[in-house]
Order: structure tokens, then sequence, then C-alpha cells
């Protein structure tokens, strides 16, 4: 096995995602193992643990697998190294844009959540703190 391949625990380990939810992401098609052993076992790189790191981090943000794979579909033809005609190349860019934007107000949407939620934590700790042992 070369060393710039993975298996999958290794990945796992990197990622901070399960072996299951690695594979589910393989069966959906959003990351393929780059090879596979003469064991059978799934090989994987740094471009995959990579393209599971995007995976990782669009998953809090409440984006659907079908988003997962627009967004990494965009990614993988601009970075494909083939010359692309302008228009194709700022459709793209654009895609990646509006997938900026939504990134960014999903996360103001969970400030907010948080802010709130630390609210009502405090509260419940200023009454319990308030509250005379019995």
């Amino acid at each position: 096995m070369s060393s710039e391949h993975m298996q999958i625990g290794e990945v796992a380990a990197r990622t901070e995602l399960s072996l299951r939810t690695i594979r589910h992401y393989e069966e959906t098609g959003l990351v393929i193992p780059s090879a596979r052993s003469q064991g059978g076992f799934r090989l994987y790189t740094e471009a995959d643990v990579a393209r599971l790191m995007v995976i990782r981090r669009m998953k809090p943000l409440g984006f659907a697998l079908d988003e997962m794979r627009a967004l990494l579909e965009a990614t993988d033809r601009l970075d494909s190294g083939g010359e692309l005609p302008p228009e194709e190349r700022e459709a793209l860019l654009e895609r990646i844009r509006g997938f900026e934007r939504a990134a960014r107000q999903r996360v103001e949407e969970l400030r907010t959540r948080l802010s709130r939620a630390e609210e009502f934590a405090a509260t419940l700790a200023e009454r319990l703190a308030g509250t005379p042992a019995h």
C-alpha cells in the first residue's frame, strides 16, 4: 500500500467522521475512494479527505446531500485543470458564490439560536441561584 493512500479508519480519525458516515457518503456518490487495496479495502487520498472535510463543514449548516453534491461538482469542474469557456467558468463561480452567501446566512442564524440558548441557560442558572435550599 502506498504511503499516499489511507484506509478508512485513518480517514475517520482525521475527519472525525464515523466509518458508517464515510460509507454513507460513498453510497450517495459524494466521496468515492480513490483506490482499493488488493484485499478490497477502501483507500483514500488527501483529496478525498479534503472532500470529506467540505461535507463535514456543510452538514451542521443544514445543507442537503444534493446541495453538497452540487458544490463539489462545481469545485471539481473548476479544479479539473482544463480550460473552461468563460461563461461556464463564471456560472460555476456564481454557484459557489451562492453557497458562500447561504453559508454566511446560516452561520448568522446559528449565532442567533446560540445566543437565545445561552440566554435561556443563564435564566435557569439565575433562577436556581435564587432558590432557597430545602
